[in-house]
């Protein structure tokens, strides 16, 4: 099928599109480039949305959407090296903004592991750097409407959270699936807007989990129960998430008001799109892969509030979304005669037409008078898969950030955020039947998998207009979803330099 290309995403932190979210107003309130602004490591590549509350946000991928006048809104925050990006130098003046940033996530176990397993207690950092370049046509070639971004990253490292014996959530969500190469494809796409950018549609190598269950909440955080999306969502591995991404088409609307979108697309899901061997730079593009297809859909309210005075105060976005797959999944319990394939020794049955929804919703709730991009900001959601081919079947998180707090200091801000993960019954069943006969156990674990919580404490802080600095707190309970492992403790910290 001809697809157009795309991709856009990267992993270190880079900034491009600083977008607003249009609701109760004539017209959309943008924000500021500053400190907390995108960065090209940004994930959330979705419709138009308010900027990170968190200085050191790099997992939310800015994009053009229907709601945002592309060549009004390209802007980049502050940098070591302003003059790349100046309003009137020349990539500005070709429509282009070229944003590069590095991203480094030190995390450390304070308690030590279960013993007997091979576990280990210990500390490791993974990092990223990022380029995001988004070019606008029209003022290249009066191509009105007409936007291009690419994204490429180079990671290195690995998360820690493995040596303490868990693979559900990694707690550096900068590791894993950048190919251990320098220059690794993220995303290269070119997206339309059309009717008065009530329209806009997308096409090329993109990331699914960039589009839809995204937001710029998440990332305010470290661990990859949030950033870049609850980690739910991407629970199966047909569906691409930054940094991986496949040939797709996305188209998304306002029909109705400025402040609603929906937004539905093709994305063709393909076989190991995380593996070494079949993805390590990104470059395989020759669709060979492909096994069927994902169609997702979303709907989403973008709120922004007013003080009493009558000013606009209170963004908020709400989504409610579902994604179903046309192709083959193994299930986790039966086999394909109908019984349980951990007795039988058969295969696993295939399954076809598993699906995910999710409800997701974020809403600042209190303003800050020190910083006009902070105050309080709630955050929350829940992610339910098909129960017959998922390892995790629901996820449920909650959140909140407070930035502005402190006169002396606006652009800090705190995060909290907690995840409940259950792992689906099939998978449980499956699990005990091996446990009891004595044979090895399914998704890495050492016991029976059950059900995990993860809680999230961060501090950021800007050093100087570049660079921010996040001390981070993480707990584990029931690593890997396991009651036979003890609950973990980490510290360590997230440091992100916006270099152009």
């Amino acid at each position: 099928m001809a697809v157009v290309r795309r991709m856009m995403r990267v992993a270190v932190s880079v900034c491009v599109l600083s977008s607003a979210g249009g609701a109760m107003a004539a017209e959309p309130a943008s924000e500021t480039s500053s400190p907390e602004g995108r960065t090209a490591s940004d994930q959330a590549s979705g419709e138009t949305e308010a900027a990170p509350l968190s200085a050191g946000a790099a997992e939310l991928l800015p994009k053009a959407s229907a709601y945002e006048d592309l060549a009004g809104n390209l802007s980049a925050p502050p940098s070591l090296f302003p003059f790349v990006n100046d309003a009137h130098g020349w990539l500005r003046r070709h429509g282009t903004i070229a944003q590069f940033d590095n991203m480094n996530e030190m995390m450390g176990a304070v308690t030590a592991p279960t013993k007997g397993y091979g576990y280990k207690q210990g500390a490791s950092n993974a990092g990223q750097y990022a380029l995001n370049i988004v070019t606008d046509w029209n003022r290249l070639a009066k191509l009105q409407g007409f936007a291009t971004h690419v994204i490429f990253i180079g990671r290195y490292g690995t998360t820690a959270n493995r040596m303490f014996g868990d693979w559900l959530a990694h707690s550096q969500e900068t590791y894993g699936g950048g190919g251990n190469v320098v220059v690794h494809l993220v995303m290269a796409y070119g997206e339309q807007h059309l009717f008065q950018n009530r329209l806009a549609i997308a096409a090329g190598r993109m990331s699914q989990l960039s589009d839809f269950a995204a937001g710029t909440v998440f990332c305010s955080f470290v661990n990859n129960s949030f950033c870049g999306r609850p980690k739910g969502a991407s629970d199966s591995a047909y569906y691409s998430s930054y940094p991986a991404s496949v040939w797709a088409l996305r188209v998304r609307g306002r029909p109705w008001r400025r402040d609603v979108y929906v937004e539905t697309g093709v994305y063709f899901a393909e076989e190991g799109i995380y593996s070494v061997a079949q993805h390590r730079t990104g470059f395989k593009l020759n669709g060979s892969n492909i096994v069927g297809e994902i169609f997702p859909v979303e709907i989403g309210w973008q709120p922004i509030f007013r003080r009493p005075s009558g000013e606009l105060a209170y963004p908020g976005h709400y989504k409610l979304g579902i994604a179903v797959e046309t192709m083959g999944r193994s299930e986790n319990f039966l086999d394909t005669l109908g019984n349980p394939y951990a007795d039988s020794g058969y295969s696993a049955a295939r399954h076809s037409g598993s699906w995910s929804t999710w409800l997701m919703v974020d809403q600042r709730i209190k303003g800050s008078r020190i910083n006009p991009q902070g105050g309080v900001t709630l955050m929350g959601g829940v992610v339910l898969n098909e129960p017959r081919t998922a390892l995790r079947d629901r996820q449920i998180y909650l959140g909140a950030t407070w930035k502005g707090f402190w006169a002396a200091r606006p652009s800090d801000s705190i995060g909290l955020a907690v995840s409940y993960v259950h792992i689906a019954s099939g998978v449980q069943r499956t699990e005990r039947i091996l446990l009891a006969a004595g044979k090895s156990l399914p998704y890495r674990a050492t016991g029976l998998q059950t059900h995990q919580e993860v809680a999230e404490l961060n501090y950021t802080f800007a050093i100087g207009r570049a660079m921010t600095f996040e001390p981070d707190l993480q707990y584990y309970h029931n690593p890997n979803g396991q009651v036979n492992l003890r609950d973990a403790v980490m510290m360590g910290f997230k440091s992100h330099i916006e270099i152009f």
